[in-house]
């Protein structure tokens, strides 16, 4: 039998102390080989490059109450945080689906819940967007027990430069969630007139400056092919109305562009629109769903259409306001910031559950 030979790899080099680019952090970017390390950097408020740090954990496990006997969904698994709570809870002696539509992350998250222990008794995994959860019952004819959508991206999305998601580093100006399909930002930018533009910048992001940033875009549109650009043309813009509002919002203003722009070439709220209508026909009688969204556009959809199953029948209770992360949940991971979480019971609970068995925490929001 032939020796299996092993292959040194030398680190990635990098000029400094420390590593800056994504593809240098290499500590961070092998998790389970530098654990210490991983950890100093949670402690200090920050995710690790290339992984994603759950949001509302607790709340969200408190909301969807997962037993042994359930079946789940988790319809945006991405890292696999929420989704690994949730299969403890149903210690194997349930079975959970989750389905996302990234092809590069997903096959990246099925290996690490199966090194955890969890097989395809306890979990299966779909590629596909979660506007398509009616597809599922022909796997699951009676309905799922919970639901969860974390309509978020995912961090490794945002810190991989190679996906043009992140403003902090350049790279292509993609920003699909699924690369192998439809057209990168570039290509929708450039097809757009100046009232599209400034339709996307306003509906997607609530952008103040939409109007001069629009305009900016579409003058430059056929020379914007990388990140960077868009960052540059954005800082300059709002740089050139010499405003003390527009100097103040640059940096925000560049987070909410690339959102804009982002939620349009995915069809993210179209996508969430076909995923509330279907889910009251696939969750079962007394089934818990919980969505957390992250910017208003997604809130007003899922308050409106849980408001609206409410008054028609479809759901016995539902959130009375959003629920906000803790205040230290925001401090030690910023990115939890502007997190709503909202919840629904649907109508006409099964024997052996009732709704007084859900623990529904004390919300910190609003009343929207």
């Amino acid at each position: 039998m032939d020796e299996e030979i092993k292959t040194h790899h030398r680190r990635v080099r990098y000029r400094g102390t420390h590593p800056r680019k994504f593809s240098e952090k290499y500590k961070e970017l092998h998790p389970e080989e530098y654990a210490a390390d991983v950890q100093r950097v949670l402690q200090r408020g920050r995710t690790p490059a290339g992984t994603h740090r759950p949001i509302c954990v607790s709340e969200i496990v408190e909301i969807l109450h997962p037993r042994p006997g359930e079946v789940g969904l988790d319809a945006t698994v991405g890292y696999g945080g929420h989704a690994r709570r949730l299969l403890e809870e149903l210690d194997h002696r349930g079975r959970l689906l989750a389905i996302d539509a990234d092809p590069i992350e997903l096959p990246k998250t099925e290996e690490r819940l199966r090194r955890l222990g969890f097989s395809e008794e306890d979990l299966l995994f779909r590629r596909m967007n979660f506007a398509g959860i009616e597809k599922l019952l022909t796997e699951v004819p009676e309905g799922f027990d919970f639901i969860l959508a974390d309509l978020g991206v995912s961090s490794m999305q945002l810190d991989n430069p190679s996906r043009g998601f992140t403003f902090k580093d350049d790279g292509p100006l993609d920003l699909r969630m699924n690369p192998q399909r439809g057209e990168p930002a570039s290509e929708l930018i450039r097809r757009c007139d100046r009232a599209t533009l400034e339709g996307i910048l306003r509906e997607n992001s609530d952008e103040p400056f939409w109007q001069e940033i629009a305009q900016a875009i579409f003058s430059s549109k056929d020379r914007l092919q990388r990140t960077g650009q868009l960052v540059d043309l954005v800082s300059t813009t709002l740089s050139s109305l010499k405003r003390r509002d527009a100097t103040a919002e640059r940096g925000k203003s560049i987070v909410r562009t690339f959102q804009a722009f982002r939620i349009e070439v995915n069809d993210e709220l179209g996508a969430l629109e076909r995923f509330l209508e279907a889910l009251p026909s696939c969750l079962r009688p007394g089934g818990r769903v919980a969505i957390l969204s992250f910017h208003s556009g997604e809130d007003r959809r899922v308050k409106k259409s849980f408001k609206k199953g409410l008054l028609e029948g479809v759901y016995s209770k539902i959130a009375p306001d959003p629920i906000r992360p803790s205040g230290k949940e925001q401090f030690d991971n910023p990115r939890s910031s502007s997190a709503k979480l909202r919840w629904a019971i649907k109508a006409e609970s099964v024997e052996g559950f009732a709704e007084g068995d859900v623990g529904i925490p004390s919300c910190e929001g609003e009343n929207l």
